[in-house]
């Protein structure tokens, strides 16, 4: 019994492995979704973090906050120690469900990181860095205004 269930564990396990590798993340690091580093180019982190990927899609966000009058670059990066950068994609920035007090002037912007991603990073062992702030940024510059 004690065999068969060893057996079953590993196929599972290589069956999810293989899934894993195979399929391509659905956001790609694109360098045409980042504003150039200029010397005034900022950086956020996250404010509320969700790293629950056994839940399903959509349980693995972050929210970010940033200035009214600036503008975010089209995707959020997630830089884990030891290993490569992953990007994710935001929901509308206007209309955020976030539970955060937006502070007056300010714009939240809610991430998704794949859950795919999320539950590669958990198999390598990367859990605890997944769910550290720091590890999650979002790039914005001040919007220019042509008077």
């Amino acid at each position: 019994m004690l065999l068969l269930l060893s057996l079953s564990t590993l196929l599972g396990f290589s069956h999810v492995s293989a899934y894993l590798s195979e399929n391509r993340p659905i956001v790609a690091c694109e360098e045409w979704g980042f504003h150039p580093p200029e010397p005034d180019k900022y950086y956020a982190h996250p404010e509320k973090l969700v790293v629950e990927p056994w839940r399903g899609p959509h349980n693995v966000y972050a929210l970010f906050t940033i200035p009214g009058g600036h503008s975010s670059d089209a995707f959020f990066t997630v830089s884990i120690p030891g290993d490569r950068t992953y990007c994710g994609n935001f929901q509308s920035k206007e209309f955020v469900s976030s539970g955060l007090e937006r502070p007056r002037y300010n714009l939240v912007v809610k991430g998704f990181l794949n859950t795919r991603i999320a539950l590669k990073l958990i198999l390598k062992g990367k859990f605890s860095q997944l769910r550290e702030a720091d590890n999650w940024s979002l790039g914005y510059v001040q919007r220019y205004i042509w008077k």
